[in-house]
């Protein structure tokens, strides 16, 4: 865990923000016993973590693309090649969702705005993916674009054991009907 504190109170406080603005929908799959509170949510990801990122093309269009994601001081930070689809999208157009959803019943969602990083957060984020992959993206060539989500919206759920139990359960029996 990254987390200073504040940063787990701040993220704590997007998230019930994120949660009551949420839809009826939303709120009723991700109901009150299955949402992930920001101790719980720094705790669960793992460094790295496949990110879907969605960006827009210069169309209005949507890509979707996984990146390493890497959870920090409570914003999703990652890196991409400078002169990518994804990177040039970006620095044209900022807005991005992100989800990690590594299983069934399980996942972290956020809808904010990707930045490039510099300077001494630039310099935290080369040594954290140095540690994590036994070299520095440097090495992965030239231009590496160090980028961080600043969200405006996050929240996270979880089966309960019980509930993924049954779930898997219930599977199980659909695909021996389904034979």
């Amino acid at each position: 865990m990254h987390e200073t504190p504040d940063e787990l109170a701040a993220l704590q406080h997007l998230i019930d923000a994120s949660f009551a603005a949420a839809s009826e929908h939303l709120r009723g799959i991700m109901a009150p016993p299955r949402r992930l509170g920001a101790a719980q949510l720094v705790a669960d990801v793992p460094s790295p973590a496949v990110l879907n990122l969605a960006t827009v093309t210069a169309r209005g269009e949507p890509r979707l693309s996984a990146v390493d994601g890497h959870f920090l001081h409570g914003r999703w930070y990652f890196t991409t090649a400078g002169n990518s689809p994804k990177a040039v999208q970006v620095a044209a157009r900022p807005a991005v969702s992100a989800s990690y959803t590594p299983r069934d019943g399980y996942g972290i969602f956020c809808h904010g705005n990707a930045t490039l990083v510099d300077g001494a957060e630039r310099q935290m984020l080369i040594e954290h993916c140095t540690r994590v992959y036994g070299q520095s993206p440097e090495t992965f060539g030239e231009g590496i674009a160090y980028l961080r989500i600043d969200p405006h919206w996050l929240v996270g759920f979880a089966f309960s054991d019980e509930e993924m139990a049954a779930f898997l359960k219930e599977r199980e029996e659909l695909v021996a009907r389904l034979g």
